[in-house]
């Protein structure tokens, strides 16, 4: 969330930057703006009031001491009526917080000045490509009819147990799943990530700390009965254990990684983009997250970038790194990298990790600051990535190391897997 005084203090280029993210509701800069000046008025008014009510009270003593009962008893009718307009402007004043909050989360974060301008996926920027790009035998498929060859992925039975887009993963289609699971956690702890396992369900206190909420609420699954919603991602749990959370600059940088099923209900999603694993509404994924110094927040997005990628490499997926276009940059992100890998049967780029930095946006909201030894408390950078999620690398692997005899696991989860061939 961006602070109200920052918006006053430059307005113009807020408007300015937002428009570079395709933002519609420019007039929301405005309306903050002028929700502050109320308030701060009425604050102004509440501020007199109580120091007019502390210098009757020092008159009411002064007066009680020296014996003038009657006077000092005027004064505290005077000073029963400052109270009475003291909790109606407290009362106003909390009502002006509130609009002003409810403004103020709607408005996304700034995109960085590296951001490249544009509105579709298309004008995103290639910052690096690596690998070759496989060639297939003859009768290659796709992986949901692999799937189906060697039932390893049933995505009817899926259906039938819940609907589209939550398929079942049976035999060595399990089993690869765990291994990369495994394969991912393992790396992300030798990088110096502390594992962590949280919940699956949050309160909308946590959708709110991380920016899912008010501006995907339509995305996430709602358990209404206990308000409570699925999370899209690791990010927002593992996040919010520093919410209100006053952390040691010495312990910069703070780093967590997490397994956890995501949900998304993705609506409006059809067609040939979501066929198989393409675009599923439950998916497993490994998120690696890091609350950083604002002075180093760039260095360890590039970082988190190149562990992506090395992950990558070891898999031996061909992939690019793009730089996102302002109009397809999320809600919080300051700053994001995509990472596709290439789909040799598909033909196609698949996302399969985005590695962002929020600069003190989510912080903000958390309300997660750092101290720098005498210095008072500051807002931290937050910082996430996908490393990685799961099923578009599934769909890589399968599509990609196919053979007339079958599919081959890739080298570095064989040892997690206990077979090297999938037939």
């Amino acid at each position: 969330m961006l602070l109200a005084n920052y918006l006053r203090d430059n307005k113009e280029t807020v408007k300015t930057r937002l428009q570079k993210k395709n933002f519609k509701q420019i007039a929301l800069v405005d309306q903050a703006i002028d929700k502050d000046t109320d308030r701060k008025k009425i604050q102004n008014q509440l501020d007199d009031l109580l120091s007019q009510g502390n210098k009757l009270a020092e008159q009411i003593g002064a007066l009680m001491k020296a014996g003038s009962k009657e006077e000092a008893n005027t004064l505290k009718i005077e000073t029963a009526n400052l109270k009475e307009k003291s909790k109606d402007l407290q009362l106003a004043l909390e009502a002006a917080e509130i609009e002003l909050h409810d403004i103020l989360v709607q408005i996304p974060n700034l995109p960085h000045d590296s951001v490249p301008q544009g509105i579709t996926p298309a004008e995103n920027e290639v910052v690096d490509t690596h690998g070759d790009i496989p060639k297939l035998h003859d009768k290659a498929m796709p992986h949901w009819d692999l799937c189906a060859k060697y039932d390893i992925i049933d995505f009817e039975l899926g259906v039938k147990l819940t609907g589209a887009g939550f398929p079942v993963y049976k035999g060595k289609g399990a089993k690869l799943q765990r291994a990369l699971i495994n394969f991912f956690l393992d790396k992300a702890t030798e990088e110096g990530y502390a594992e962590v396992q949280p919940p699956i369900l949050v309160n909308a206190d946590s959708g709110y700390g991380t920016g899912q909420l008010p501006d995907k609420e339509g995305q996430m699954y709602y358990v209404g009965l206990d308000q409570y919603y699925l999370i899209p991602t690791a990010e927002v749990p593992v996040t919010n254990i520093y919410r209100d959370v006053i952390v040691k600059a010495e312990d910069f940088p703070i780093k967590n990684a997490a397994y956890t099923p995501c949900f998304r209900r993705e609506a409006g999603s059809y067609g040939k983009d979501v066929r198989g694993l393409n675009r599923l509404h439950q998916f497993d994924k490994v998120e690696i997250v890091q609350i950083q110094h604002p002075e180093k927040s760039y260095e360890t997005l590039e970082e988190m970038r190149n562990y992506v990628a090395g992950l990558l490499k070891q898999l031996n997926l061909p992939f690019r790194i793009l730089r996102l276009c302002g109009g397809d940059m999320s809600f919080a992100s300051a700053l994001t990298y995509d990472m596709e890998v290439y789909s040799a049967a598909q033909e196609k780029w698949l996302e399969v990790s985005s590695v962002s930095n929020f600069e003190s946006f989510q912080a903000n909201r958390l309300k997660l600051r750092y101290r720098e030894g005498a210095n008072k408390p500051a807002l931290a950078h937050t910082l996430n990535g996908s490393a990685l999620a799961l099923p578009r690398i599934v769909a890589a692997i399968l599509e990609n190391n196919q053979t007339p005899d079958g599919i081959k696991v890739p080298e570095v989860l064989v040892k997690y897997t206990g077979f090297d061939m999938i037939n």
